[in-house]
């Protein structure tokens, strides 16, 4: 589709997927781009035709199935998309179904999304901080492998997420990560305030080789400095907006 940009991943081979960002969308304002996030205060008609713009852009027939996410380690399984008010809350879902776009939202937090290409499953994860510590993307491993998936076949690619640079933390942030695991402390460096700085996408990509999967990309996009590509919640705070935009990641099984 004209003027949508779709980030793709060289792992997840030609299975229709992508990592979608704000250019293209019919949205105007504070959200103006493709926002798909039905919790923003965006005009509904907007978010449902940005929608419709993102499902043609990756599989025209497919139906969009996306889950109420509450930075969990919850993953579900998909036969069809949801009513809007019947989406479960949850962070991943996967299935085994063709023509059934499995989507995450994401403003800063790291879209994850997987596929066995020979058991034909698909997955995809939200992974905020909270939900990548829970393990959210092992959740999804296990309910792909309960679906006909195996491990060493599963590939992953972590799409557009807020930076290190970026990603200043707290020192109770930090505790949160080097209570489990004190060899986490690598994933943190120390700011030009004196503050930690958080690598959200290499601590996922840890958790995503330490699970055993065959193959692991990281695309390396940060969502904050760079507006006129992505939505960023961080940013929209820091610039004392009242609302905020939310990207597409999706995957499918074509039909």
């Amino acid at each position: 589709m004209s003027g949508v940009e779709v980030n793709r991943a060289i792992s997840l081979g030609q299975l229709p997927h992508g990592f979608l960002g704000r250019r293209g969308g019919m949205s105007v304002g504070e959200c103006a781009g493709l926002n798909v996030g039905l919790g923003s205060k965006d005009d509904p008609e907007a978010i449902a035709g940005n929608r419709r713009l993102a499902v043609a852009a990756l599989l025209p027939e497919a139906e969009l199935a996306t889950v109420h996410q509450i930075h969990s380690a919850t993953a579900v399984v998909a036969y069809e998309a949801w009513a809007p008010n019947d989406r479960p809350r949850a962070d991943a879902l996967v299935t085994d179904r063709p023509n059934l776009l499995l989507g995450i939202l994401t403003a800063d937090c790291a879209p994850v999304l997987f596929a066995d290409h020979k058991g034909v499953v698909v997955g995809a994860a939200h992974a905020g901080w909270r939900g990548a510590l829970a393990g959210v993307t092992d959740a999804t491993i296990e309910a792909m492998e309960l679906l006909g998936a195996r491990r060493e076949n599963i590939h992953a690619a972590v799409g557009p997420c807020i930076g290190q640079p970026s990603y200043e933390v707290d020192v109770g942030f930090r505790d949160r990560f080097l209570a489990p695991d004190p060899d986490n402390a690598r994933f943190f460096i120390e700011g030009p305030a004196g503050k930690p700085h958080f690598d959200l996408e290499a601590y996922v990509v840890h958790r995503l080789i330490a699970a055993g999967i065959g193959e692991v990309e990281a695309l390396n996009l940060d969502t904050y400095p760079d507006a006129d590509r992505f939505f960023s919640f961080r940013r929209a705070t820091h610039q004392d907006e009242a609302d905020y935009g939310r990207q597409l990641s999706a995957i499918a099984i074509p039909g």
